[in-house]
């Protein structure tokens, strides 16, 4: 685990310091996760990063726990906390293999950016699924490479093996889309800034 959070922990410091490319998609998205955000609620962000995401919604919610497996981007996060006065959302340095360890239950699970860097999809959200209250909903922002830039899953091997960047794992919009929905979660809401851009998605588990 230590060797896949290297490449994280080297570049938080640039990644945190980085604006947003798509200012206005990312707002939309925020705007969005919101109608869906209840004073009374639970919820859980997988992959953090660096934390701007958690504090933006923490004020609408009783209590986000956000986790990320570099302890670097954990420390960033933790340090934008402690500057904003949010005093709800609590960070962890955890992988996501874990969150099926969690006895709580979760109105909202978040999975912004995440999902394309894992190697096993379809097993992370059966954890994902498990770990959410009846009704409760799952929001993910995605980047589908496949229908991106097809061409990268040839490179994407090659970069990884040698250390240049993340695993990163190339599937489609239709890819996730069904990957989501044979865990049993119904899909409420699916949105891209255009054919190139991430792809959002609001899905919920049955009541």
């Amino acid at each position: 685990m230590k060797s896949k959070t290297r490449f994280w922990d080297r570049i938080a410091n640039k990644y945190a310091a980085t604006p947003i490319k798509d200012e206005a998609s990312y707002q939309h998205k925020l705007k969005m996760t919101q109608e869906y955000l209840k004073p009374e609620m639970e919820v859980l962000e997988i992959g953090c990063g660096t934390g701007s995401t958690a504090l933006k919604h923490g004020p609408f919610v009783r209590r986000i726990l956000a986790t990320d497996f570099s302890e670097k981007m954990v420390e960033i996060a933790q340090e934008k906390a402690n500057k904003s006065g949010v005093d709800n959302v609590e960070f962890r340095c955890e992988a996501i293999e874990l969150i099926s360890d969690h006895q709580a239950q979760y109105d909202v699970i978040m999975a912004h950016s995440i999902l394309h860097l894992l190697e096993d999809v379809q097993h992370s959200l059966s954890h994902i699924y498990d770990r959410l209250k009846p009704g409760g909903y799952l929001i993910s922002s995605t980047a589908c490479i496949k229908d991106m830039m097809s061409f990268f899953r040839y490179i994407a091997p090659i970069g990884y093996r040698l250390r240049l960047i993340p695993y990163v794992n190339c599937f489609g919009t239709d890819d996730l889309t069904e990957a989501i929905k044979q865990q049993g979660f119904s899909i409420r809401y699916q949105w891209q800034a255009n054919a190139k851009a991430a792809l959002f998605l609001i899905a919920q588990k049955p009541e």
